[in-house]
């Protein structure tokens, strides 16, 4: 029979291994976009099929017109997120131009009924990330960085890789940033 403390010793190193088995398998989809994430081929894997939003919307088109993403993607207190455009916004400009469009007339019942757009978020960070635009924008990343090139396209659709952590920790190296664990796991 074995003692207490072989035991304990037992479901210890148990632990331990199981610990360092569940990291490994949790880190592997990492692992592999990072030794892929600097060739060309890595960021068109991750391109997704363009979400279906509740109006069409075309960046290239409306960039056309000298538009800076904050004018109709502010950046509100605490920082976090930039938010995404409101019927209001667009009805700044739409209350006159191609007005008589469905889907202009659609953001105008959505402006008339003060509701909310449901927009389909292309860029999502998982909820146990701390992550916060204002932060990057104040270090001078442009918006392209990570969202790619976005005057581009028609119809928007992940063009990067940086949701996921080897993107975050690419860029981080690249631009000589801390890559420190805690910098984006407890909000500090």
């Amino acid at each position: 029979m074995k003692s207490w403390a072989n035991k304990i010793s037992f479901s210890t190193g148990l632990g331990i291994s199981l610990a360092i088995l569940l990291a490994a398998l949790a880190l592997a989809p990492f692992t592999s976009i990072a030794q892929d994430s600097s060739s060309k081929d890595a960021s068109l894997k991750l391109a997704k099929t363009p979400a279906e939003q509740p109006v069409p919307f075309s960046h290239k088109l409306h960039l056309t017109f000298d538009m800076k993403c904050q004018e109709c993607h502010p950046n509100p207190e605490p920082g976090d997120r930039m938010t995404l455009p409101a019927a209001d916004k667009c009805m700044e400009c739409h209350r006159t131009i191609v007005r008589d469009k469905p889907s202009i007339q659609k953001l105008a019942e959505f402006a008339k009924s003060k509701q909310t757009i449901p927009w389909v978020r292309v860029y999502v960070v998982s909820g146990w990330v701390f992550w916060n635009h204002r932060s990057h924008l104040e270090a001078g990343m442009k918006c392209e960085v990570c969202h790619g090139e976005v005057g581009k396209m028609e119809i928007l659709t992940a063009a990067t890789n940086v949701t996921t952590m080897a993107g975050c920790v690419d860029c981080h190296k690249k631009n000589e940033a801390s890559t420190g664990c805690q910098y984006c796991h407890s909000g500090k």
